[in-house]
């Protein structure tokens, strides 16, 4: 028996009991990654991107762990919900327009105290402001640098686009702004290298584009990790008690945590490991998160149909974006209908072995999106079933 069948035999007697649509956990899985992670990050702490996680149980999980600290957030109203639940460290990773969010973090200490908001722009304190509506407490601020690699004297980009501050003396002028303002602080800087590690450097059947992925992130490494740097200076020389650096994602671990100007590194889609990661030859991870949909039909002979199943990732359309067939192996989509709504046929000599009721195992193509689609996740221990977990959407909570 293959690994894989080994995986699938323990999931389908863990869940035997339950009807598909179902999604699970692998908790054997997820804190193994959670291990690797540690381990890749090399003594510096590690900050959880919550929009990979999406539930709150197994954010506590791995907060819990050595190596965790912190939670990255992606929207305002989240970063308040998890505060007041308790988590006391959440840096909200982009820029927010919620006005009320912002009234209410100026108009409570505990929450001011808790979360730290992003800005690359002195328009958004100016939106800040206008929307206190007369709370006076003291706001956490981080700036995000621009990591994009930029060749042919910038004609050529390289990196997704979001900040628009790139240069060391643009920084310590938006620095300054900030530690001018009353009524902000200053704490961090934070620089995601997406085009590093949100990008796989091993595509099955692609060697010359994986050859010139691995060329193109070795060169923006070099050139980003000597920007950093001085941005990183340049930043301190204004604010000398800067409290952090971010910088990473899971596809950059280890070469993210190598520069000394880097204090923190932000990683969770490595927990749950989705299907884009793959094609990455720096680590590899176990599955963790998967969802089942129930064969009900057997439209003829290497064919069955499957209950919906097209659950999409966000990003530029394509095959990638989609999930994957991953238990029992040998199944794929067909090409002329993809993954339905409603129903997704799956072609290949896997099928002819399936019955109406039994349960096909995908994996989606990101991690923390199928918690969107799913408002309980399965806790998976051996082949067991030993809890549940409400997602964000099972606790009444869609943020995005």
């Amino acid at each position: 028996m293959t690994p894989r069948a080994a995986d699938r035999a323990r999931y389908d007697k863990a869940t035997a009991h339950l009807d598909a649509p179902v999604a699970i956990v692998d908790l054997g899985a997820f804190d193994a990654n959670a291990d690797d992670l540690v381990r890749r990050a090399a003594g510096k702490p590690i900050r959880v991107a919550s929009k990979s996680v999406r539930c709150r149980a197994l954010l506590e999980r791995v907060l819990a762990r050595d190596g965790f600290a912190g939670i990255m957030s992606f929207t305002l109203d989240e970063s308040l919900w998890l505060a007041r639940a308790g988590f006391d460290d959440v840096l909200l990773a982009y820029p927010s327009a919620d006005r009320s969010g912002y009234a209410e973090l100026a108009g409570d200490p505990k929450l001011a105290g808790a979360v730290t908001v992003m800005v690359d722009d002195l328009a958004q304190l100016e939106l800040i402001d206008r929307s206190r509506g007369g709370g006076n407490e003291e706001i956490r601020v981080c700036l995000e640098l621009d990591t994009a690699l930029h060749l042919l004297g910038g004609r050529v980009r390289i990196g997704a686009r979001r900040s628009p501050i790139r240069e060391p003396a643009h920084m310590a002028e938006i620095a300054r702004s900030v530690a001018r303002r009353p009524g902000f602080r200053l704490v961090g800087l934070m620089a995601y290298e997406g085009h590093i590690a949100g990008v796989g450097d091993s595509v099955d059947g692609s060697p010359l584009r994986s050859r010139a992925v691995r060329l193109m992130q070795r060169a923006a490494r070099v050139e980003l990790a000597a920007r950093r740097a001085a941005v990183v200076r340049a930043v301190r020389a204004v604010e000398p008690d800067l409290e952090f650096v971010n910088g990473g994602g899971t596809g950059s671990v280890q070469h993210t945590a190598e520069e000394d100007a880097v204090t923190e590194i932000a990683a969770g889609s490595g927990l749950y490991v989705p299907r884009l990661f793959d094609n990455y030859t720096s680590f590899s991870g176990r599955p963790a998160a998967l969802f089942a949909q129930p064969v009900v039909r057997r439209p003829g002979v290497g064919v069955v149909t499957v209950l919906g199943g097209g659950y999409p990732a966000s990003g530029a359309a394509g095959p990638d974006r989609l999930p994957v067939p991953h238990l029992p192996e040998g199944l794929r989509y067909d090409p002329k209908e993809g993954a339905g709504e409603v129903q997704t046929p799956l072609i290949g000599h896997a099928a002819d072995d399936l019955l109406i009721g039994d349960k096909v195992w995908f994996r989606h193509a990101k991690a923390g999106e199928l918690c969107e689609r799913f408002d309980i996740l399965h806790l998976v221990e051996g082949e067991r079933v030993t809890g549940t977990a409400p997602t964000y959407r099972g606790e009444g909570r869609t943020f995005l």
